[in-house]
């Protein structure tokens, strides 16, 4: 190991866990503190204005100019007592991150000095400049104007010494330039397709809640290792590295102690995420070495992707002050697990049920399975597109690979489940469904049993599975918005539920009862959903991928091609039907797509060619010439048998000139393809030359992964897997 990537892993290796001072009073005396919530609101807004608030959060009422103003003085007097002294309208642009313009609360009092201040326009509306964020075509670069505009679903809350107000982000001309706007239009409209099936099962809904629980996998790297890869500082991943001797094989990281560094940095992550009233349930080791998870209790869709992205900015953060760097790239390292962001998805009314768990009764089942069956029918039509909704340029190295789900959307259901679904197809419409056990059971009922929470197992190899009153997408990947997926999801069975709502309907008009008309309703779905989307084995085989391909799922494997997804006729059908997006929306989201996708894959491609001809060829150069030096010396004293004794040295020599010989060979062809690449104008074909690029690189690795191989440690110049992986 050379000198100075020795000093770079001491000095990682002998950091200290920092303490944390972890607030004196119980976590749930300090949970939200920094959340502008319904408690704060009854402190700080008059009676009046507080209800007027509350009822545009509940029910979408639309606040006037003079409340808005009353609000924001009441956020204003918060925030100050906290020590804001900046504004910012907080919002989620195409880019996948988070976007902020601070402003001071700063103005001119009219007296010669300054007072604090901060009023209802200040709240409801802001204008960023939107042709600096991506659009798609949709703004020219000479045209600024964009806006963002308050959501007050989404609490406001506080970040170091800026009030931060959740928004949308809309252009000039009124096009969605962002995340948020989509998922709120995609989550009223399954609540609109869902209020009339449920008011068949009970009158008093009103409305029906999208719920997600987001699972967050993370690699921890120390932060002197990290300054000392240039492809983990500028891609995120290591763009080479053999395979540590000892990696995941052992299965002994999954669930072990949690080492004393990454404890306290958990530990302050938490108490940062209550104070922002992130509801922080689960903390534990991942499968792969310095990969770690947490999870929050689940919350409404919109509000719980907020506070992902929340907490996402507050966790390199943290992990700075602990000697950390924290990696959401979803494969990081080759040959170990990536990291996912599973997404818990589930549906529930305001009067307390869940769609997706049995009922208390017959009818209570029977809506049970309604919703259960459609979730599926959605699932099966719009496979492609939900695979396109997790597609990205980082995604696709996880995908199908360590445990990760494949290319290929299907969903897992136990047999307790599909038993469930093969025996409603053998008995007669109306038949009563029960619960096992909770009443006395008789022929011709269809049982689910009463353990039913614990009865449906677990396939790391399914993208979409059922987890007993739940469905998990677990093809989501670690640095994405979910509001991607949860859009297309929701949207999915919102126009899944319209239809079977409309095919119901004729059921009922010819007198049928509710029991028998929802389930007559109900059995194509099930026979087509159990022939084609239900799939329990393993997602890895061959065998899985011409199957799915002779039931019509979609198992394109290419990100550009999957994003095309997006503008196909029955793509473009369900947004524009349900108004979540237009035809000119989602074409300018294709353009944004692509154009990440080939920037993403670029970067990688330079950092690749520059580290191989700057950092492995020289080291491999250097060890070549302490090789030949030591034949010359071996000549020097055995003149006559030299050739024997430098036997190992002459083939180590040998090796080193053929492999820094096809390196920069295949270096040399990726420059030229990227070049060519670079000159494409439309982004489509210019994803797909990027595409063929970013299968190249591998080929680039390999003889790059040999020579660390060969070159001695002394002079290899990057900190190995072996280095980067375990923690101390």
């Amino acid at each position: 190991m050379s000198k100075l990537r020795f000093d770079v892993v001491q000095d990682a290796f002998k950091k200290k866990a920092l303490d944390v001072e972890a607030p004196a009073k119980r976590p749930s005396a300090y949970f939200g503190e920094l959340v502008f919530n319904r408690e704060q609101m009854r402190k700080y807004l008059d009676v009046k204005v507080f209800y007027a608030l509350v009822d545009c959060i509940d029910n979408g009422r639309p606040l006037d100019l003079e409340t808005a103003d009353k609000v924001a003085g009441g956020m204003k007097e918060w925030a100050l007592d906290h020590g804001v002294t900046h504004i910012t309208h907080w919002f989620q642009p195409l880019t996948d991150l988070t976007a902020e313009k601070h402003d001071s609360l700063m103005e001119y009092d009219n007296k010669g000095g300054m007072i604090e201040s901060f009023d209802g326009k200040s709240l409801i509306q802001q204008e960023p400049d939107a042709s600096s964020f991506p659009s798609g075509g949709i703004r020219a670069t000479f045209e600024a104007r964009g806006y963002t505009a308050w959501d007050p679903t989404s609490p406001v809350f506080i970040q170091g010494d800026t009030l931060c107000i959740p928004t949308v982000f809309i252009s000039y001309t009124g096009e969605a330039l962002d995340y948020k706007a989509p998922l709120k239009k995609a989550l009223k409209a399954v609540s609109d397709a869902a209020v009339p099936i449920c008011r068949l099962f009970d009158p008093e809904v009103n409305k029906v809640n999208s719920y997600l629980g987001w699972e967050q996998e993370y690699f921890l790297v120390d932060e002197d290792l990290y300054a000392a890869r240039p492809d983990l500082m500028l891609t995120g991943r290591t763009l080479m590295g053999h395979a540590s001797s000892k990696s995941q094989q052992l299965d002994d990281h999954y669930f072990a102690a949690i080492p004393s560094r990454v404890a306290a940095f958990m530990q302050e992550l938490e108490i940062e995420g209550y104070k922002l009233g992130i509801p922080i349930k689960t903390r534990h080791n991942e499968v792969a070495p310095n990969q770690f998870e947490f999870a929050p209790i689940y919350g409404e869709c919109n509000l719980a992707n907020d506070q992902n992205q929340m907490i996402m900015n507050v966790m390199n953060k943290v992990a700075r002050k602990h000697g950390f760097v924290v990696l959401l790239h979803e494969k990081p390292f080759a040959g170990i697990n990536g990291s996912g962001k599973h997404n818990n998805w589930s549906l529930g009314t305001d009067t307390g049920t869940s769609l997706l768990a049995p009922g208390k009764d017959p009818k209570g089942n029977l809506q049970f399975i309604v919703f259960f069956v459609n979730v599926l029918a959605a699932v099966q039509r719009h496979n492609a597109l939900l695979k396109a909704s997790i597609a990205s340029a980082t995604n696709a190295h996880r995908l199908g690979a360590n445990e990760a789900p494949p290319a290929i959307v299907s969903a897992f259901l136990g047999n307790a489940m599909t038993d469930v679904l093969h025996k409603l197809l053998e008995v007669p419409s109306g038949t009563p469904i029960e619960i096992a056990g909770k009443k006395g059971a008789s022929v011709g009922i269809v049982e689910i049993p009463q353990i039913f929470l614990d009865n449906t197992d677990r396939n790391r190899t399914s993208p979409f599975a059922f987890t007993g009153n739940r469905f998990e997408f677990r093809a989501v990947g670690s640095s994405a918005n979910c509001a991607g997926a949860m859009t297309v999801l929701n949207a999915a069975v919102a126009q899944q539920l319209n239809k079977y709502k409309a095919d119901l309907d004729k059921e009922l008009a010819a007198g049928k009862s509710l029991e028998v008309a929802a389930m007559d309703s109900l059995k194509p779905i099930i026979r087509s959903v159990i022939d084609v989307v239900c799939f329990d084995g393993n997602g890895y085989t061959d065998e899985w991928k011409k199957e799915a391909a002779r039931r019509g799922l979609d198992a394109e494997t290419s990100v550009p091609e999957m994003i095309r997804t997006f503008t196909k006729p029955e793509s473009v059908e369900l947004f524009t039907s349900l108004g979540i997006h237009s035809l000119k929306e989602l074409e300018a989201r294709n353009e944004v797509k692509w154009d990440i996708y080939s920037k993403k894959v670029q970067i990688e491609a330079r950092v690749m060619g520059r580290m191989a001809v700057n950092h492995i060829i020289p080291a491999a150069l250097e060890y070549q010439s302490k090789l030949l030096k030591n034949v010359a010396l071996m000549k020097e004293v055995w003149p006559d048998s030299f050739k024997e004794k430098a036997g190992v040295a002459l083939e180590l020599a040998d090796q080193v000139s053929a492999l820094v010989q096809e390196i920069r060979t295949k270096v040399d062809a990726m420059v030229e393809a990227r070049k060519k690449a670079n000159r494409m104008e439309d982004e489509y074909s210019k994803a797909c030359a990027y595409h063929e690029i970013a299968e190249s690189l591998p080929g680039i690795r390999q003889p790059i992964d040999r020579l660390e191989e060969i070159v001695d440690n002394d002079t290899w110049p990057l900190p190995k897997y072996r280095e980067l992986l375990f923690i101390n």
